[in-house]
């Protein structure tokens, strides 16, 4: 089983090639934020639980990820593997994505990271949240996200690189570039 992890700010169209990933390799892709949208749009427990925390910019508690993660490795079936699109975030979380793959004998294959500087996480946000009306892409939302991001994520691309299974890569640029960039270093770890 290959399980991949896409890292990267807000923005950074982790969300587009983690689905273009998914396709090309039979991976199930799990995206913590789509699964949360999906909720607040139902307005379900869970949802209007969340959706609190969401527009301020905030991370969702660590058990509540971890319960819907259990939920969607459960539902899948027996995939290929997985891209993880949004989680883990923190060192915890890590841990507990660690611990959740151990319970049915697998691991972290390969963690990238897209590489996105603040302006254009900005300019490219405040975009989306016209185009979508999404209104958790406020530009002090989106700049409270950035803070969030690099104060808790960034210690995981350390965590990972020890582990030798970390590798960041440009974010800019057209989607096609930067998959194939994507695709080469995952041909690259599976070969």
């Amino acid at each position: 089983m290959f399980n991949l992890i896409l890292f990267g700010p807000p923005g950074s169209g982790k969300g587009t090639q983690s689905v273009r990933i998914a396709e090309k390799y039979n991976l199930v892709h799990v995206s913590t934020g789509d699964i949360f949208r999906r909720e607040i749009k139902n307005q379900s427990p869970l949802g209007i639980k969340v959706q609190s925390i969401i527009e301020k910019g905030e991370l969702v508690p660590d058990e509540l990820l971890v319960d819907i993660l259990r939920l969607a490795l459960r539902q899948a079936g027996n995939p290929g593997g997985f891209v993880f699109d949004g989680f883990p975030r923190t060192l915890p979380q890590a841990a507990d994505l660690d611990n959740l793959l151990m319970e049915t004998g697998n691991q972290v294959s390969l963690v990238l990271a897209l590489d996105v500087d603040e302006e254009e996480v900005v300019t490219r946000l405040l975009k989306r949240a016209q185009l979508e009306g999404r209104k958790d892409d406020t530009e002090d939302v989106i700049r409270n996200r950035m803070k969030v991001y690099h104060s808790q994520t960034r210690p995981l691309m350390e965590y990972y690189e020890k582990q030798g299974k970390f590798v960041s890569l440009l974010g800019v640029g057209s989607i096609d570039d930067i998959f194939a960039g994507i695709c080469k270093v995952i041909d690259e770890k599976r070969a």
